[in-house]
This record gives structure tokens, sequence and C-alpha cells, in this order.
């Protein structure tokens, strides 16, 4: 038997990871563009820095309809199952990024443009926010109990790895003349991914159902209202995820959008900014693996602790490099952020979260906890830090902002229950009596 569900188990994982790449590069795609493109494209009619802001606040729609993608997918995932809500989200967001690659100009059409922006920006964030719960679900409910913190990272890896497909694809087309890249060079890693959405549909529509959810539905345990059964008797854990959650979506988005803006701002060339993108998410990729594994040995509420007290002491370090205005240390201060700081608030997510919340409510709370804490720390966190520099002039008031959030983080994540494995020594969490069905 062990014989026949390890290729399963890898089969499963490859899935996994490849689905969420893809949809991590059509995600991720926006915020890139939103730093380096929009703001001239679709809103023209404005100064440079409230454009830069409208631009941000596009993109923060994406993160705000990422509950709401949370909401419908869990409820239904918790229902029929994780694959059939895995595949649409897939096809979801495929769509929606073409479509972006396709909206015309200001110049073009007007009001419309951002309008469509907007609208196809709120599609990707439901695609988005169904997705990642799922993604997660589909590894570590496959996954033996003491391989449950690195196979549930390989997912949470596919965004980074989603990260260097959408970094490298801009790094090709910011070669052209201004003039083209501006005109339609931007639009092509966004057509282009219509091919990477049809081969992960094609790998996902082999995938089995999890284990877990199976028991569930012989069990004759699946829930009418997973949403408010998850609120009503574990709401204390829902909140303590959101509030974990916060502080990493809060560095990524703050190192992934803003600070590529800023960057551009004080000096340094497209290139440089796309090239420590690029490099940072490469070092997040090798993170994302050794933290995972790190979870799988120490207990990712451990590394979860650990991180969100990193993130607050180093993000005044991070920002001096940028201030340099030296690419080498732009360069240093993205591996860091993406690659040391991130992976050890991010990797712990995929088992710590899933051990939270019982299997027949499970895709509902890590939706839940996922998309509305990305949607208020992520959503947030690009606006937050352009008004504080516009505001004070320097980048010490988002050194504080991102730091106290740090915080938050960790004395959240010391408040919740250890990943399954690790229970025996550590005691159970705020709001949650049991989370295994």
């Amino acid at each position: 038997m062990e014989a026949r569900a390890r290729p399963d188990l890898w089969r499963v994982c490859v899935a996994a990871v490849v689905g969420s790449a893809i949809e991590g590069f059509d995600f991720l795609a926006y915020g890139t563009a939103s730093a380096l493109v929009f703001g001239k494209v679709f809103f023209s009619n404005l100064d440079a820095t409230t454009a830069s802001i409208a631009s941000f606040a596009t993109f923060a729609t994406g993160l705000l309809a990422r509950p709401l993608g949370g909401l419908v997918f869990g409820h239904y995932g918790d229902r029929v199952g994780r694959k059939t809500m895995l595949s649409l989200s897939l096809v979801m967001m495929g769509v929606a990024t073409v479509g972006l690659g396709l909206v015309p100009s200001y110049a073009a059409i007007g009001f419309w443009a951002p309008l469509l922006l907007v609208l196809l920006r709120m599609v990707q964030g439901i695609a988005f926010g169904g997705e990642f719960g799922g993604a997660i679900l589909m590894a570590v409910e496959h996954a033996p109990p003491k391989w449950k913190g690195v196979l549930g990272a390989l997912p949470l890896a596919g965004v980074p790895m989603g990260l260097v497909m959408s970094a490298g694809s801009f790094a090709l087309v910011t070669q052209l003349p201004e003039s083209s890249f501006l005109e339609w060079g931007w639009r092509l890693p966004f057509l282009a991914s219509v091919l990477l959405v049809i081969g992960g549909y094609y790998i996902r529509s082999s995938i089995p159902e999890t284990p877990e959810f199976l028991e569930v539905q012989q069990r004759h345990r699946t829930s009418r209202m997973p949403s408010l059964e998850l609120l009503r008797e574990h709401w204390k854990i829902t909140a303590l995820t959101i509030g974990n959650k916060l502080g990493e979506v809060t560095l990524y988005y703050t190192a992934t959008v803003f600070l590529i803006a800023y960057a551009i701002k004080i000096g340094f060339s497209r290139a440089d900014t796309i090239h420590a993108l690029l490099v940072g998410a490469v070092a997040q990729v090798i993170g994302m693996v050794i933290t995972g594994w790190l979870c799988s040995k120490v207990d990712g509420r451990n590394v979860a602790r650990v991180g969100g007290i990193v993130l607050a002491v180093s993000i005044a370090g991070l920002i001096t490099l940028i201030e340099s205005r030296d690419s080498f240390r732009l360069d240093l201060a993205m591996i860091f952020a993406l690659g040391v700081v991130h992976p050890l608030v991010y990797a712990p997510q995929a088992a710590f979260y899933s051990a939270q919340f019982p299997a027949h409510l499970r895709y509902s709370g890590l939706s839940i906890g996922i998309q509305f804490g990305a949607a208020i720390g992520g959503g947030i966190a690009p606006i937050m830090a352009t008004a504080l520099v516009a505001r004070y002039g320097d980048l010490t008031p988002v050194a504080y902002y991102v730091g106290a959030i740090g915080v938050l983080a960790a004395i959240c994540a010391h408040f919740m229950r250890p990943s399954e494995g690790h229970e025996a020594s550590s005691r159970a969490p705020v709001g949650v009596a049991h989370a295994k069905t």
C-alpha cells in the first residue's frame, strides 16, 4: 500500500504547486504592472503621486475581493470537495488575466479602462481567494503527519514560483523601448498566461480528492453552512489566524509592490528593480522549502512566532539598504526580505493553519483566515506606505508600520494551536477544543 500511495502523494503535490504557481503568476503580474505601468496607461489624467495611489488601489481591489472568494469557495469546498473548486478557480483566474492583457488604455476609452481593470482584478481576487486554501489542503490532507510541514509548504512555494515567472517575463518585456513597452509590451505576460492555465488545468484534472474530505463525506459530517458554523464555534481562532496572517502579507506586498515603485522614484532603473525582484523571488522559493522542512521538525507555531519578531526587528535594516540607492544593496534587501524573513512567516501557514480547524470546516477556516488577513494587510499595505512617505518624506514611518504588524503576528501565533504532530508538548489554542474529526 505504501508503494502505491507514494506516487499519488507526489502527483498531488506537483498539481498543487503547479496550480498555485500559475495563479501566483497571474495575480502577482498585476502587482508588478501596477508599480511599473498602470499609473501611466490607465490613470494618465492624474499627477504622478495620485496616479500611483490609484494604481495601487486597483491592485488592492484584488486583495479585497479575496475574502469573497474564500467564503464562496470555502463553502462549496467543505460541501462538495477540494478538487472541483480548485479546477474552477484556475479557469476563473486564467480568463480574468487574459482579459487584463486586452483592456484598452485610458487614452483609448477613457473612464471605462480603469473600470474594466478593477472588475477583472476583482475576478482575479475571487479566484485566488478560492484557490489558496484548496491548494494547501490538497497537499496537507494527503500528507502523513510528519510530512505535513514540508509538503504543505510546497503549494505556498508555488506563489513565489509565480513571482519568479512574473518578474522574469517583465524582465524580458522591459527590454523593449519605452513607447513599445507602455503601448503593448506589458500586455504579453498577461496574454501568455493562457498557455500556463491550460497546462495547469490538465494536471489538476487527474488528482484525487483528499482522504480526509472523503472520510468527512462517509461520516456525513459535511456542514450545511460551514462559514456560519465556523464563526459561531471557532471565532477566536479564526481571529487569531487573521491576525497572524497580517504580518506576512504586509511584508510581502510592501516589498514586492510598494518598494519596487519607490525604488524607481528614487533613481533605480526598471531593469534594476525587476532584477532585484527576480533574485528575491528565487531566494524565496529556496527559503520556503528549507523553512517548510524546519516546520516539520520544530513545529510551525514556533517558526511563526520567531518570524514575526524577526520581521519587526529587521524591517528598518531592509529599508536602509534600499535607501542607499545601490543596486547590489537593493538585491540584498529583496533576497533577505523574500528569501529569509518572508518564509519564516509564510511557510508555517499550511500545516499550522490547517491544525486550527476540524476537517469538515477546514476549507472555510483556512480561506476566511487567510483571505481576510490578506485583504486587510496586503490590500492596504502599498496605499498606506505611499501615503506615509508622501506625508513624512521618508521610509521611517513605513518601518514602524510594518514592524508593529510583525509583533502582532507573533502574539497571535503564540496563542494558536501547534501543528499536527507537535500537540503533546503544547497547550491547545484559544477557542479550539479539538481540530480533528
